[in-house]
């Protein structure tokens, strides 16, 4: 776990120096893996429909639900992979 551990903050650092910016599809995939990852599965209330970004938001990463943090950290390390 350690060794994933290291490779996800990794993964989060070169997020933030990706060659170009990923389609909305791919930000909201990364935001749910990341949020799932970090914090499990999705809590509170979805926001309302005037907060379409945060529904978004909200929808992706419930979409999650049950995934385990392990599974979680693995598929951002490779989607992270895949846009270098």
């Amino acid at each position: 776990m350690a060794d994933l551990k290291s490779s996800f903050d990794t993964a989060v650092a070169d997020s933030k120096k990706l060659p170009e910016k990923p389609d909305n599809a791919t930000l909201l995939q990364l935001y749910a893996l990341y949020k799932q990852a970090s914090n499990g599965d999705a809590d509170g209330k979805r926001p309302g429909f005037t907060d379409m970004v945060g529904r978004a938001k909200w929808d992706a990463w419930n979409g999650l639900k049950g995934k385990d943090a392990k599974t979680a950290m693995q598929e951002y390390v490779d989607l992270i992979e895949s846009l270098k």
